[in-house]
C-alpha cells in the first residue's frame, strides 16, 4: 500500500498547483459523499430495526448517560 500511496503522491507532484487543489477539492467531496451514504445506510438500518420492534423505549436522559458512557471508555 505505501508504495501505491507513494506513487499516487509523485504522480500528483507532477500536476499544476491549480490541478492539485482541484484533485484536493474532488477528494474531499468523494470523500464527503462516501461519508453521507453510509449515514443513510445507517440510518435505513435502524429504522428497520425500530420497525421491527428490537428497540426498547429508553428516556432522553438514558440515552444521553449512555453516550457519554461510551465516549468516556472511547477516549
Amino acid at each position: 500500500m505505501a508504495t501505491s500511496l507513494e506513487q499516487a503522491l509523485d504522480a500528483v507532484s507532477q500536476l499544476s498547483p491549480e490541478q492539485q487543489m482541484m484533485l484536493v477539492e474532488i477528494v474531499r467531496n468523494r470523500l464527503i459523499e462516501a461519508r453521507r451514504q453510509e449515514i443513510s445506510r445507517d440510518a435505513e438500518a435502524s429504522i428497520a430495526a425500530f420497525r421491527r420492534g428490537e428497540f426498547q423505549p429508553q428516556s432522553a436522559q438514558g440515552i444521553i448517560t449512555e453516550l457519554q458512557n461510551f465516549l468516556r471508555e472511547d477516549a
